[in-house]
């Protein structure tokens, strides 16, 4: 009798053990649909003196050495002094992935608002145009990509990557303008919570006081939420 009860014991204990695992082989990360962000920006100007320096006064520009202000038209008949550029900026974004975002490759859509960095210049000499104020500039940006995720379940540390391209406009006291960008960088969540850092490459053109562009990079640390 005792050898039926171990055998039945056994047999008990060994399918209580393939359905546990089982039931753990089949927990699979929720998925996500949506992503809000707050960001906060430290923006770095790459080729200012070509764009916009150059732009603005009409001719090739270069860097002062060991003078009262940075740079100086090459012809030297114009001083070019930057007396702000605000590098750190806010803003916030929304990234919707069609599909759910789990485990793997996702298609993602996002919208963006970011501040643009306050640039006020000074020209000095024959020919020098007006101060330039580039104030209150915000940039309102829609991007397509691609996120490869790997959720955890639960509370459990997860991991994403994610590329992004698109256009955007922009919105100032100088005037309204366009750009292009390109974005990438990566994140770590937790539950429905994370944190993000991204890298974009903006291309940004305005019309006033003349035609001009400029390269903006801003560095991104994102505070996320996803649900």
């Amino acid at each position: 009798m005792s050898y039926r009860v171990l055998i039945l014991t056994l047999v008990i204990l060994s399918s209580g053990s393939t359905a546990s695992a089982d039931s753990y082989r089949s927990q699979k990360p929720r998925r996500h649909f949506v992503m809000v962000s707050a960001d906060w920006l430290y923006t770095q100007p790459l080729h200012f003196a070509e764009h916009p320096l150059a732009d603005l006064v009409g001719t090739e520009v270069a860097t002062a050495q060991r003078e009262a202000f940075e740079y100086r038209t090459r012809d030297g008949a114009i001083a070019i002094d930057v007396l702000e550029f605000k590098r750190r900026r806010r803003g916030a974004g929304v990234t919707v992935f069609p599909l759910g975002l789990s485990h793997g490759a996702a298609l993602a859509l996002r919208g963006s608002y970011e501040q643009l960095p306050i640039v006020r210049i000074a020209f000095e000499g024959a020919g020098a145009p007006a101060p330039y104020a580039l104030t209150n500039a915000r940039a309102f940006d829609a991007g397509l990509g691609v996120y490869v995720a790997d959720r955890a379940t639960g509370w459990g540390l997860g991991s994403h990557a994610f590329v992004i391209g698109g256009i955007g406009r922009i919105r100032s006291d100088l005037g309204d303008g366009r750009r292009y960008f390109a974005e990438g960088g990566g994140g770590l969540t937790s539950g429905p919570l994370g944190v993000e850092l991204s890298v974009k490459f903006a291309w940004n053109a305005l019309s006033e006081p003349v035609e001009h562009r400029f390269l903006s990079i801003p560095i991104a640390v994102r505070g996320t939420l996803t649900f």
